[in-house]
């Protein structure tokens, strides 16, 4: 048990500790606050991240940063089309006494690197889907618990489509937040550029533990939600949806399906997170909007249509906001 008088003290210790990982992280990663925002809200909130960016954006480093500022078994799994599910599971072997025995894989750990999940056939990427959804590893008939927090942070590049195989709706909906990575700005490509070919090696600290963001992660769950902001919340993830009678005039022109209830089970976690860590003790629509882009790009199936048109889900999600 943490030495928390009452959940203010809890929320106050929150924010300064997510002040601290942000100074750790930003000792290596110069810029992309929103996509370190998105990460740490998701980890907070017991929640996996797609990260999409183009090669050289730091999507490999950044994770691992964040791992090392978090006191946690880290492991990354590099993904190529010949990798086999138990290469991510483990497997069993007979030892000396003839016995089967199970040799735990990379997914037997606290942070998960999925690197270039798209690489991977769909068979590999399924091994990843109990996993992320029930926190447990079935093998030989046997079940076996991974240990928590669990949290798999995957990567894609989303412009090299050779040899790469799309992700599967089921697997996409699994992961609470989708994070786009943009270029950098002239200035911090300019202090990257200087921070990375110079000789000073920078370590990074250890700000939280386990138990400490296990406990975080119930205290999320326990923020308060006023009724407007849950109707909210809900409405929006309806509005997705042509068949509805809330959907928006863009969601039915250009959309083949719209996000499921997990969308607002996410959306909700997502925006007592972001007011926890903002200095607010409930949520408000402001922060249903600051998550929801997160939550939702990868949850809408655009049709044909938008595809012609080149009409991005953001932009979808934008008009429905």
């Amino acid at each position: 048990m943490l030495p928390y008088s009452n959940d203010v003290e809890a929320a106050s210790a929150l924010q300064q500790k997510y002040k601290e990982l942000k100074n750790e992280i930003g000792k290596i990663i110069i810029g992309q606050h929103d996509v370190v925002d998105a990460v740490l809200i998701s980890i907070f909130s017991n929640g996996h991240t797609l990260l999409i960016g183009l090669p050289g954006l730091a999507k490999t480093l950044l994770v691992k940063s964040i791992s090392e500022a978090l006191d946690l078994k880290f492991s990354r799994i590099q993904f190529t089309p010949d990798l086999m599910p138990s290469d991510i599971t483990g497997s069993e072997i007979l030892d000396e006494k003839r016995e089967f025995k199970f040799l735990h894989g990379p997914i037997f750990a606290n942070i998960v690197l999925a690197d270039e999940i798209n690489r991977t056939p769909p068979k590999t990427q399924a091994a990843l889907l109990e996993a992320m959804q029930e926190k447990s590893v079935t093998t030989g008939g046997k079940l076996h618990r991974l240990e928590e927090p669990f949290f798999v942070l995957a990567t894609q590049n989303p412009i090299e489509q050779e040899g790469t195989y799309p992700l599967p709706e089921a697997q996409l909906d699994r992961f609470m937040f989708n994070v786009l990575l943009d270029y950098p700005t002239f200035e911090e490509e300019l202090q990257v550029v200087k921070s990375t070919t110079g000789s000073n090696k920078v370590t990074i600290n250890k700000i939280l533990h386990g138990s400490e963001i296990l406990y975080f992660q119930q205290l999320v769950r326990r923020v308060p939600v006023a009724d407007n902001v849950l109707d909210y919340a809900v409405k929006l993830v309806s509005k997705t949806r042509p068949g509805s009678e809330f959907a928006g005039a863009m969601a039915k022109d250009y959309l083949e399906y719209g996000a499921g209830p997990r969308a607002g089970q996410f959306l909700m976690l997502g925006a007592k997170c972001h007011a926890l860590l903002k200095g607010k003790f409930s949520p408000d629509i402001e922060d249903v909007k600051a998550v929801a882009k997160n939550v939702l790009r990868h949850r809408l199936i655009k049709n044909y249509k938008a595809e012609a048109e080149g009409i991005s889900a953001d932009k979808i999600i934008e008009s429905l906001l």
